[in-house]
């Protein structure tokens, strides 16, 4: 289950990875990719974060924004960022409220009993904040299709 194309993206305040304040306002005026993905530093998170930031120069950088969003710490996500030179922001979803509403939230995650995860999801947003674009896994092992994702931000 996902949200649906038309609705209105749910609001959100979230820390970034450079531990400032972010919401979806702040993303208004322009399309953009929300990115939600399991954990930095595992290897199809990792690959995923990587394939949009090569495929980033296929985006007029001037009428989209993309931003990753996990439950990992803004700490962590600073260094994910860092270390896979990331040319996005991302977003910490620690209290895992806005992955839960996107339901983008996975309960018992790899079958541990209380760990939670964001799915790996991508939802594109027009200038307004309504959804264009809407793809949840629950295969955590899935990367969405980028093609589809780079044509519904153009």
């Amino acid at each position: 289950m996902s949200l649906k194309v038309g609705e209105k993206a749910p609001e959100f305040k979230l820390l970034n990875d450079e531990l400032k304040h972010r919401t979806l306002s702040d993303f208004k005026g322009k399309k953009t990719a929300l990115l939600f993905f399991p954990g930095a530093f595992t290897g199809v998170c990792t690959k995923e974060m990587c394939t949009v930031r090569d495929n980033m120069s296929k985006l007029n950088a001037a009428t989209s924004n993309v931003v990753g969003i996990s439950v990992d710490s803004p700490f962590s996500l600073a260094q994910f960022r860092k270390d896979n030179n990331l040319n996005f922001e991302l977003l910490s979803d620690g209290d895992r409220q806005v992955s839960r509403a996107y339901h983008a939230l996975h309960e018992n995650f790899a079958g541990l009993e209380g760990l939670t995860a964001s799915k790996r999801a991508a939802y594109i947003l027009d200038g307004e904040g309504k959804i264009t674009y809407s793809w949840v896994s629950e295969d955590p092992k899935v990367e969405p299709n980028y093609d589809e994702i780079i044509q519904n931000l153009k």
